[in-house]
């Protein structure tokens, strides 16, 4: 079997894997387009000894912590530049929190695709969860119709140290939640109980404030299409609560970076 037919099958999550490490669509979906490159010009780099998706998984991740990559002041993939310092980079701890939690992929198998011990991932892991513990605390909107998945988010959010702004079962509630108080974090299903869209609410709020956003859908393949300007961060329903959390940790990870520097800017 040729060997873009072995990947297609995996590249829309691998898509969504990126986007969660590099924070932005447009920076991961450089990084996937750059190792479907490097593939093409040298095939024996896919191990075909392995898993596909493990195999596929490693030579991102190889190319993603490549020092000789990242010392670049930019990435150019087509006509993407995306910014690749070594301190954007996303540690090793969060790979292997999100390998295992978001991708679903046993810790021998992330041991595989990290190149290290089944050890070492179980302590990545472990610091990973220590930074989450660790994470500013801030106000969560839920939008989500059915009221035991949104009970089920708040009791998750509540327990990561964060407060829950309110739930909103439709568009207009959305909006109307958003109108007095800005939340920190907005998680947000893609069908709403009225028949709106959630993803139409979350752009009319991003007109007037900037917010991370978390989709949660039962349909991830109608949004990892590679077609239209899709989600950095995305949750597979039924989902796991360590998604959840791996998910909102990543988030608020980026968005504390950006606060972080900006803050001299705004002094100066």
């Amino acid at each position: 079997m040729p060997l873009s037919s072995t990947i297609a099958p995996h590249l829309p999550y691998l898509r969504r894997f990126a986007r969660a490490l590099a924070g932005t669509q447009a920076a991961g979906d450089a990084y996937v387009a750059a190792t479907l490159e490097v593939l093409a010009e040298d095939p024996s780099l896919f191990d075909a000894g392995l898993d596909p998706r493990v195999a596929l998984y490693r030579t991102f991740l190889g190319l993603w912590n490549s020092v000789g990559i990242n010392l670049k002041p930019e990435f150019a993939s087509g006509d993407t530049l995306v910014d690749r310092k070594l301190e954007q980079i996303t540690p090793l701890p969060r790979q292997a929190f999100l390998l295992c939690s978001v991708e679903g992929f046993l810790p021998a198998d992330a041991a595989v695709i990290l190149n290290t011990s089944e050890s070492n991932i179980d302590a990545l892991i472990d610091t990973a969860g220590r930074e989450i513990a660790a994470q500013v605390a801030t106000d969560v909107l839920i939008i989500e119709d059915e009221p035991m998945i949104a009970m089920d988010l708040e009791s998750i959010v509540e327990g990561l140290g964060h407060r829950v702004a309110g739930v909103a079962r439709t568009h207009g509630e959305a909006l109307r939640a958003v109108k007095d108080e800005k939340p920190g974090l907005v998680l947000a299903d893609i069908q709403l109980a009225d028949g709106s869209s959630g993803l139409d609410a979350v752009n009319e709020m991003l007109g007037s404030f900037a917010v991370p956003v978390i989709f949660i859908t039962a349909y991830p393949d109608r949004l990892l299409t590679g077609e239209r300007p899709e989600p950095a961060f995305l949750i597979t329903k039924p989902y796991q609560p360590d998604t959840v959390k791996a998910i909102v940790s990543q988030a608020l990870f980026f968005e504390r970076r950006a606060q972080l520097r900006e803050q001299p800017s705004a002094s100066a």
